[in-house]
């Protein structure tokens, strides 16, 4: 798996393969749509290491741009805002358990739970949704060129041969 994936992302710039590997490693873990943790992670952009201040005061850190209000959550389980801004792996998780929890719990369309990662006020959910669902469409077409799918469902399902089996009568 880990050599198919290298192998996915050797064409992409050396900055964005870290992003890729462990959004796509961290959405299988979690159990969520690969291609919507790619999404969050282009939109938020982040860099390891990178807190961000905004005027309201508010600061967001590393390559998930995980919100003040989240880091404290996040302390509760001793994780620290370090750790959150480290480079490597872990952030994605974090993220992707935090988008898992979204989508488990919160109200609304799958988007909207999504966008709840930014924001659950309407009009600035409504518009990182739009932002995300774009890029989403994007990596799902991405992600289907290089990890292609095979459905073997149909015919090894049981109602393959529960049909199988009563036409044979």
């Amino acid at each position: 798996m880990v050599a198919l994936m290298l192998e996915a992302v050797a064409d992409l710039p050396p900055q964005m393969r870290e992003r890729v590997v462990c959004s796509i490693a961290a959405a299988a873990k979690y159990e969520i749509p690969a291609n919507l943790l790619l999404a969050v992670a282009e939109q938020e952009n982040g860099k390891p290491g990178q807190w961000v201040r905004h005027a309201n005061g508010a600061v967001d850190v590393g390559p998930m741009q995980f919100s003040t209000g989240y880091l404290r959550e996040l302390a509760r389980y001793g994780i620290t805002p370090e750790d959150v801004a480290a480079r490597g792996c872990y952030p994605y998780q974090l993220a992707a358990w935090r988008l898992r929890m979204h989508i488990k719990n919160d109200r609304g369309d799958l988007w909207t739970k999504a966008a709840n990662y930014h924001s659950r006020t309407p009009k600035f959910n409504r518009v990182y949704r739009g932002h995300i669902t774009r890029k989403a469409l994007k990596w799902a077409d991405w992600l289907e060129k290089r990890f292609p799918t095979v459905d073997v469902t149909p015919k090894y399902s049981p109602m393959a041969w529960v049909k199988s089996d009563s036409s044979a009568r």
